[in-house]
């Protein structure tokens, strides 16, 4: 085992925008902690945190890797998150088990679309972070600016602690302001900066940013608020202290800046990971509920002495190992050999193996302790999100949620002999990846995968290929349409009744159908039976009807969202009455009701920003509301224009091609899923009876 001091361990992720340079500031901090001994580049394709095929072809990260390395006396273990948008689940679920995070920003692009979604996601999950911002030396880099835009984007107080010295071609190291040195790069790699005096002409500047950052500390933090009403000037010490207080309880992000790719002010970053972000034993201790009564509220505390308790948060298939489960310890010391339950699945797994990774690298220890991020090869029966626990002490600890795919292809093997290798892989990879979904059509005998992109379906089909060597045809992407119903309908029955001698079926069940308010896409189930006209035994089976129906809609047989159904009569035969039965009946009265509340088709809406040069504009909005898009907004973008708008996905296939030609290779754009709106009647209609046959409409489903 590494270490068996808490204080001394950090789990930080790197996250932020695509492009921003998440994976070379980390690539720099494995350097500078001695970890490599030569410097990974993302674009030669030799980044030790980006070790897939397509990471190193592509130039980006698609899952989340971890490494663990040592700075002074304490140990960091590193998740490189993606910045892509199609692999935002990777992030949520870093950011789930981290407790503190390095949010990385272009110093020219400054808040992008992806920068707010992951900050988000910190938000929801308390992670204390503090910012750096990259690329100092690119034409257009302004770091104040991007503290400013934090601060009023993401609603933050973000407070330089360091200065840039010089910017763009000129930029040559950062000013510290706690000390008042600054630290100046003089050789290529970066790992002997000297530490001068502040020059005469930037001195005032920089006493002007401590007088600041001081004053902005002494409104959330009570000691230097205290040492300022008397007009004393804190020390260095109490600054750090202080700022570590204020950063742990999310009131304060302090801010740095540098150039990962030029090898400039990494060494600041990993001190203040050091000194802001918190050890395990900094955070109040995990929640959890008991298994057998989820009303019960159960804590686990960061101490070595109490039950294991641990929590799956990502499963990945390695070629060597097999199935490893990434596993974050809260509580107590797990060793080799021991045996773990997991309340999910009720079932014991022991541990065979634990490894520290290197991003696809491995090393194997006999113990680990809580706070510590490890891999644990073999497990058969625990998936992303549950929870390892001592069988005598059993916890569950809060899982995961994770978004609903929005496309959809259909794949089938080219060959007999890549059936089973087909089924192997995409099992294993939907194993892995709980936002890919694969589903047979028992009508058309298809197989479908459905993902949270086109970037993330082509990936998944790259790596069927590479890793499972299976050869497969892909269809078209399809959008993932969905059903509604735009009114109410009240006292809709469904029976089912079968006499066929000896023991018959008998279900009857009258419901009432409503929307959802406010464009929620839940399913409210509410039970208003009275005087026992159905037996209480079977209104689970009517529930289960209802949530069945639901997979199925009566307009192109497509999943149905955003409907309450209430459950107000119905009737029983004392011999016949099945739950089968009254499932039967429910789902009869679910199809009954939808046609009878006037279904419509929903198609999902992307949020779309594309930061286009100021010729380009008219052409890029222009093309935007060809297709369908409603243009909301546009700001400056450093020397650029960002245009926002809301698009129909089925609109977006081939836009990246389209928006290449229109802007000669110089726009870019990001989209995430937004929302699900009703689609125009005349598109619907093309969208349920295309000019082809009716099973070609059904193989959309």
């Amino acid at each position: 085992m590494l270490t068996k001091d808490l204080t001394k361990i950090r789990n930080i992720g790197i996250a932020a925008h695509i492009d921003a340079g998440k994976t070379t500031t980390s690539e720099r901090i494995l350097f500078y902690t001695g970890v490599n001994y030569k410097i990974g580049e993302t674009h030669d394709g030799t980044a030790t945190m980006d070790w897939m095929a397509q990471e190193r072809e592509r130039g980006i990260t698609i899952t989340s890797a971890a490494i663990t390395c040592k700075w002074k006396d304490c140990f960091i273990n590193i998740i490189d998150t993606p910045g892509h948008v199609d692999f935002t689940v990777e992030v949520e679920r870093s950011l789930r088990v981290l407790d503190g995070a390095v949010s990385v920003f272009c110093a020219v692009g400054g808040v992008e679309p992806q920068s707010e979604t992951v900050w988000r996601q910190a938000d929801k999950y308390k992670v204390p972070r503090i910012a750096f911002i990259n690329k100092m030396d690119r034409v257009g880099a302004n770091f104040l600016n991007v503290v400013d835009q934090i601060n009023d984007r993401l609603g933050a107080r973000a407070v330089p602690v360091v200065l840039p010295i010089g910017a763009e071609d000129s930029f040559q190291g950062v000013i510290d302001l706690l000390e008042m040195k600054e630290l100046f790069y003089v050789d290529e790699m970066g790992a002997h900066p000297e530490h001068r005096d502040i020059p005469a002409d930037i001195i005032d500047d920089a006493k002007m940013y401590r007088e600041h950052l001081i004053e902005q500390l002494a409104d959330v933090d009570d000691e230097i608020m205290g040492l300022y009403l008397d007009g004393k000037e804190p020390s260095v010490d109490q600054i750090k202290a202080a700022i570590r207080r204020q950063t742990i309880a999310l009131k304060f992000v302090p801010c740095f800046c540098g150039s990962a790719f030029k090898n400039k002010g990494i060494q600041p970053l990993l001190d203040a990971v050091v000194d802001y972000l918190p050890s395990p034993i900094d955070l109040p201790p995990v929640e959890g509920a008991d298994p057998d009564d989820e009303t019960k509220a159960v804590e686990r505390h960061p101490k070595l002495d109490e039950p294991v308790a641990a929590l799956a948060f990502k499963v990945a298939v390695d070629p060597f190992v097999g199935r490893l489960t990434f596993c974050r310890l809260y509580s107590g010391v797990l060793h080799t050999g021991d045996t773990l339950y997991n309340p999910a699945s009720r079932k014991r797994e022991r541990i065979g193996r634990i490894l520290m990774m290197h991003s696809n690298k491995r090393v194997d220890v006999d113990d680990a302790s809580a706070g510590m991020i490890v891999a644990l090869p073999s497990l058969k029966s625990t998936r992303t999100g549950d929870t390892l626990c001592d069988e005598a002490h059993p916890v569950v600890l809060e899982s995961l949620t994770f978004p609903a795919p929005v496309i959809t292809l259909a794949v089938e093997p080219e060959t007999t002999e890549d059936k089973a290798k087909l089924a192997k892989g995409l099992m294993a990879l939907s194993d892995e990846d709980p936002t890919f979904v694969v589903k047979d059509n028992e009508e058309t005998g298809q197989t479908t995968i459905s993902g949270m992109g086109e970037l993330h379906l082509d990936i998944i089909v790259d790596r069927l290929r590479r890793e499972f060597g299976v050869h497969v045809k892909v269809g078209r992407p399809q959008v993932a349409y969905r059903e509604a119903i735009t009114q109410r309908v009240e006292r809709v029955q469904g029976k089912f009744v079968r006499q066929s001698g000896g023991h018959g079926q008998y279900g009857d069940c009258v419901i009432n159908m409503e929307p959802l308010p406010d464009g929620q896409e839940g399913f409210v189930f509410e039970d208003d039976i009275v005087g026992g006209v159905i037996p209480r035994e079977f209104i689970p089976a009517c529930q289960k009807g209802f949530e069945e129906a639901m997979g199925s809609g009566v307009l192109g047989g497509f999943p149905v969202i955003g409907v309450k159904v209430e459950l107000v009569y119905g009737s029983y035969h004392e011999v016949d009455s099945s739950e089968m039965a009254f499932k039967i009946a429910a789902s009869m009265a679910f199809k009954e009701a939808m046609r009878k509340a006037t279904p419509t088709l929903m198609e999902p809406i992307m949020a779309v920003e594309v930061v286009t040069p100021e010729e380009y504009v008219g052409d890029v909005m222009g093309d935007l509301s060809s297709r369908r898009g409603n243009v909301e907004g546009m700001e400056m973008r450093a020397n650029a224009r960002a245009v926002k708008a809301f698009v129909p996905l089925g609109e977006m296939f081939g836009y990246a091609t389209d928006l290449r030609s229109k802007t000669s290779g110089r726009a870019n754009y990001t989209m995430q899923f937004d929302h699900y709106s009703a689609v125009p009647r005349n598109v619907a209609e093309a969208i349920l009876n295309p000019s082809g046959s009716a099973d070609e409409t059904k193989g959309k489903k």
